[in-house]
């Protein structure tokens, strides 16, 4: 099978290739195509790849690319992984919301709508490419907001596009792990948005083994949602959210504190990258060791302002591992080899969700099957948490009829909907700021 990458050059590619040489069985990716607009960190990520292949009998022949239709043409899956802007733009997104006292992450609130009005016409344009130059391909999308690109995909290819995110799967492992369960055989209720969803039941052997889990102070405290939230909020609510959410349930807190903080996370790893790509220039280091390195103290400070500002402590060891490439190529196997299996993807609501509509693409546990994502059955929503979904969603619609339009208003509206922005005067300074820094939204009139 031939593996197209789209932001071939990204820092992460690495994993993927990673959880390539370990799959052995028949029908694996035999080429690997890597695209990406700068050809200077194809060649950083072509020597590290290199270098994970060097002692691994028959692995992936790996092209690298910056011509997009060329990537495309013949491929059988396309892994799409780009940052329009790059992390100078992600940068750029922090650091405009929180000079307006609002967040700027780049998934959540004002910044997250700044970068999905930058990405979604770069995400559209590949779209309608893949369906014209590999229509039988399927597209697993990785880029963020991965379920608002998602949905604007998938009104150019359909079902053929599934978003993915390995927020839901780590927090159903850590859920498992201190409930002494194996994840592998637990059921995880989880339902909402990319990055807007909460755990409600983890099923063992037909038991719903959460309560036990709410009623129990100790566990709890014993893992990074637990003490990132706090045993009475997560008591109270009945469920264990989705780390995202605390941007919401904590959102004075979380800006007080990437307001204090020195660099913003955006500005940490463009610094970071920078220093990466730049090393593997040097033929005399391992650029293997150099991304391993790089990588372990990327993971360890993942989202460190929300631990330190709720006292959470640092990530645990099992948690820096990774793992949306496992969910990837779990999803990858599943439909080219028909291996059936259960995965929490991003795809379109059907009638899942009632108050959202079939074509809204939401995060639930999915059926995988060699004819694609089918979402399961799941129980509604409480009504704050139906809420908190409708509100973000009418954002994301604004987002995406922004950019089909180029409507400044409509972009406006986005930001001034925002359960997280306060203010349409600040809506409208924030699109004044945004369409000042970055050239990717000069299309916004």
């Amino acid at each position: 099978m031939r593996l197209t990458i789209l932001g071939g050059g990204g820092f992460r590619v690495p994993l993927v290739y990673g959880a390539l040489l370990a799959d052995h069985a028949e029908g694996r990716v035999t080429r690997v195509v890597l695209h990406d607009v700068d050809a200077g960190r194809l060649r950083a990520i072509a020597r590290v790849l290199a270098e994970q292949a060097a002692d691994v009998p028959d692995a992936p022949e790996v092209i690298t690319t910056t011509d997009l239709d060329e990537a495309l043409r013949g491929a059988d899956f396309v892994f799409s992984a780009i940052r329009v802007g790059g992390l100078e733009g992600r940068a750029h997104d922090e650091r405009v919301a929180l000079a307006e006292g609002v967040l700027g992450q780049e998934t959540v609130g004002a910044g997250g709508i700044a970068y999905g009005l930058r990405t979604v016409p770069v995400a559209v344009d590949i779209a309608r490419r893949v369906a014209r130059l590999a229509p039988d391909a399927w597209v697993i999308n990785f880029t963020n907001p991965a379920g608002l690109v998602t949905e604007a995909m998938s009104r150019h290819l359909g079902d053929r596009v599934i978003g993915i995110c390995d927020s839901p799967v780590g927090l159903g492992r850590r859920i498992a792990r201190v409930l002494g369960a194996r994840p592998q055989e637990a059921w995880i209720d989880y339902v909402g948005l990319n990055h807007l969803g909460w755990v409600r039941g983890l099923r063992v052997a037909g038991r719903d083994q959460l309560p036990r889990l709410l009623g129990d102070s100790a566990l709890l405290g014993s893992f990074e949602e637990g003490r990132l939230f706090g045993a009475d909020w997560l008591r109270s609510l009945g469920a264990v959210p989705n780390e995202y959410l605390h941007y919401y349930y904590f959102n004075r807190e979380a800006v007080r504190a990437y307001q204090q903080a020195r660099r913003t996370r955006g500005a940490f790893l463009r610094d970071q990258q920078e220093s990466f790509y730049a090393g593997t220039r040097d033929p005399d280091l391992s650029a293997l060791d150099l991304w391993d390195r790089t990588r372990a103290e990327r993971e360890a400070t993942y989202m460190s302002e929300n631990r330190e500002a709720a006292g959470a402590g640092e990530r645990e060891a099992d948690d820096l591992s990774g793992g949306y490439e496992k969910v990837a190529l779990a999803l990858m196997r599943a439909i080219a080899r028909d291996e059936r299996t259960t995965l929490i993807l991003n795809v379109p609501n059907g009638s899942t969700l009632s108050p959202l509509d079939a074509e809204a693409v939401i995060e639930v546990p999915c059926l995988v099957d060699a004819g694609g994502a089918h979402p399961v059955s799941v129980d509604p929503l409480p009504d704050h948490a139906t809420g908190l979904v409708c509100a973000v969603k009418a954002v994301e619609r604004e987002v995406l009829e922004a950019a089909r339009s180029g409507s400044r208003a409509t972009a406006v509206k986005a930001f001034a909907l925002h359960p997280l922005v306060d203010s349409v005067s600040v809506a409208r300074r924030l699109v004044d700021g945004y369409t000042a820094v970055h050239p990717g939204l000069a299309y916004l009139g």
